[in-house]
């Protein structure tokens, strides 16, 4: 592409990652941006160049970093100033190429507002609505209240009564201002039992447009995608050629060109398809699309970045749609750091240890010794398998996620596995709303454990031979003693004479039990530190496993568990009694509704706090009196801090 020499990524991530990869394979000089927080990220560090600017969301000082590096082309990613047309219309002012629309349909569809009057020109059905200021009285409830600008599902809430509608339009004000700069705000049906299915669509400035099929993103929280995959697994022929057809009758409609993709909600109860937005711009879930989607029978795959950038640069679109085939199935996991199940906190700290799986498709920006923040959206990676079927991509992320361990901080890989290892999942039942009421089970630590005490014992074992005393319990003219183990509770190891087996025992309140919990025998050793496989009672685990003198610390088919020695275990903050509310996980008060003194009744709202674009509701645990105010609205807190105290009445 001669016509695009170099280009800036106005971006940061796995998808700046992404881009560059592209750009390097095509022989294109890539340049990054990076704020202060990021200056040693691996984006910057992979870039061809990289130029520091103050906020990634600041439009002139982007598109001055752009004209400084003399970029020909800027490629948005996704989120940031992805579908904000002031930045389009600044690039077009300044002779550069943006990887995305033109400012002028970039305003039309990426507001949801407009694109509904767009896609109701071009026959497209959409989803009834009602005016943000009518009366709630007349809604026939549930409806959505969501943005009218961005996406990644800020903004929306779901209210179920007129009573709940005031406040859950304050909020999604709040939400929508904070992460796009704009608090307008659309109101539509709720469809109670729907699956999210979407399609990608690539126009050049030709005239030309196709579609590369349809992705399903039906399992997701909070209108937060969790899983995605292609193609979909609900839909007939029928159904694929109405909505793969409308999503290209809305391309031409506006003059749309590169690449977007066209959202679909299905009605599961009357198989109706509604038109929701348009997102102009490249996906995160686009990987599952490059994996099922090759040019003929044996053709090879597709690379959206690249078909991005030909466009970008004037290229006749290459792909056309007869030529275009689908190949077996694609399902992507989004690793977020998070505690998915105390309340999906938010989390934050050091990556002491990461290692991603080797046998699939991984994008990610997360690596050892790598500090995680608050600043920036918590996905730290996507973990994406593919296989003949969708059974078989299914079981390969499984295995995947198993592969997937993160030390330091807790994320969602071990909440991912058990979703994905599920009936729901399995059987494709799951629909837009099921994730918000769902119980998954959250795995025990009882394998972890024994894993964690095997590991620690044989690290005690190995330090005695080499150390001047021995470590394994030696005894003369009797058995080896068993090692004991200080966990969360003492756990005692025993290993035979040649170290090859042993039995794991539990002691609770220092009382053995007289049956082990299981019989351990090492497992063939996996090349690299930390990795620990033992067989237990005949059924083979695999775990990552670092032991310090704080703690033993264990991720178990992706799940995190940390297990501290009495001795030192530390605590968070001041300590806290049932009427202290201390802070969750960093982050900023947005408000405050209380004053010391004034008197609370059980559930009622004290404040809010924000963390990572997510806002958590405090509450009075009991009706009582408010003691403590400890934070104004904007004050940033810590972990463990106290917000609140409540004293409860004397009845």
């Amino acid at each position: 592409m001669t016509s695009i020499q170099t280009v800036l990524i106005a971006n940061r991530g796995e998808i700046a990652l992404r881009v560059i990869r592209t750009c390097d394979r095509l022989g294109i000089r890539s340049v990054a941006i990076h704020t202060d927080l990021d200056a040693t990220a691996p984006h910057v560090r992979a870039a061809g160049e990289a130029v520091r600017v103050g906020s990634y969301l600041d439009v002139d000082e982007v598109v001055a970093a752009a004209v400084g590096a003399g970029a020909d082309a800027v490629h948005p990613g996704y989120g940031f100033l992805s579908e904000r047309s002031a930045f389009a219309q600044a690039l077009e002012d300044a002779g550069i190429a943006l990887v995305g629309p033109t400012a002028a349909v970039m305003e039309q569809m990426g507001r949801k507002d407009h694109a509904r009057e767009v896609a109701m020109a071009a026959g497209v059905p959409v989803v009834p609505s009602y005016a943000v200021d009518d009366d709630p009285a007349d809604f026939a409830m549930p409806v959505l209240v969501k943005a009218a600008a961005g996406g990644g599902g800020k903004g929306m809430r779901v209210v179920r009564s007129t009573s709940e509608y005031a406040d859950a339009l304050a909020a999604a004000r709040r939400e929508a201002a904070s992460s796009f700069g704009d608090d307008t705000l659309l109101v539509e049906k709720y469809v109670e039992r729907g699956r999210h299915v979407e399609v990608q669509v690539l126009a050049d400035h030709h005239g030309a447009v196709v579609h590369l099929f349809e992705r399903d993103c039906s399992t997701q929280r909070r209108h937060q995608k969790v899983l995605e995959e292609a193609p979909a697994p609900t839909i007939d022929e029928a159904t694929r050629e109405r909505i793969t057809s409308a999503a290209v009758d809305l391309a031409r409609e506006v003059g749309y060109r590169n690449a977007g993709t066209v959202e679909f909600l299905l009605d599961v109860d009357t198989g109706e398809a509604y038109f929701l937005e348009m997102n102009t711009r490249l996906q995160v879930e686009h990987p599952v699309t490059e994996g099922v989607v090759s040019t003929g029978p044996s053709g090879g795959a597709i690379d959206l970045v690249e078909h991005q950038l030909r466009v970008a640069a004037g290229e006749p679109l290459a792909l056309r749609q007869e030529d275009l085939h689908l190949r077996g199935h694609a399902i992507e996991a989004r690793v977020y750091a998070e505690d998915s199940f105390h309340g999906f906190l938010p989390q934050a700290g050091r990556a002491t240890l990461v290692r991603w799986p080797d046998r699939v498709r991984v994008d990610h920006a997360l690596e050892s010794g790598q500090v995680v923040s608050t600043a920036y959206d918590p996905m730290l990676g996507k973990v994406v398998a593919h296989g003949p079927t969708r059974e078989a991509a299914r079981q390969a992320l499984v295995a995947a996620l198993d592969d997937t361990a993160i030390l330091g901080l807790t994320t969602n890989a071990g909440f991912l596995r058990a979703l994905v290892a599920g009936e729901e999942f399995r059987d494709a039942t799951i629909d837009t709303a099921w994730l918000d009421t769902a119980e998954v089970v959250e795995p025990t630590a009882d394998v972890a454990r024994v894993l964690a005490a095997w590991t620690d014992a044989m690290l005690r074992a190995d330090l005695g031979r080499t150390g001047p005393f021995r470590a394994d319990g030696f005894r003369l003219a009797a058995p080896a003693a068993p090692f004991l183990v200080q966990l969360d509770r003492t756990v005692r190891v025993h290993r035979d004479p040649g170290g090859a087996t042993g039995r794991v025992d539990d002691v609770v309140v220092r009382q053995l039990l007289a049956d082990p919990v299981a019989t351990a025998r090492p497992a063939p050793p996996r090349d690299g530190p930390h990795v620990v496989r033992l067989d237990l009672d005949g059924q083979r685990h695999q775990a990552v496993v670092h032991a310090d003198r704080h703690a033993v610390e264990v991720v178990h088919q992706g799940q995190r568990f940390v297990f501290a020695r009495p001795d030192v275990t530390l605590q968070h903050g001041p300590a806290a009694g049932a009427g202290t509310l201390t802070a969750p996980m960093p982050g900023t008060v947005l408000a405050v509704d209380v004053a010391t003194g004034d008197r609370v009744e059980s559930g009622a709202r004290l404040g809010v706090l924000e963390a990572m674009k997510m806002e958590l509701t405090l509450t009075a645990p009991f009706a009582g009196t408010v003691t403590t105010v400890g934070a104004p609205a904007g004050g940033q807190v810590g972990l463990g801090d106290v917000l609140f105290e409540v004293e409860a009445d004397d009845d």
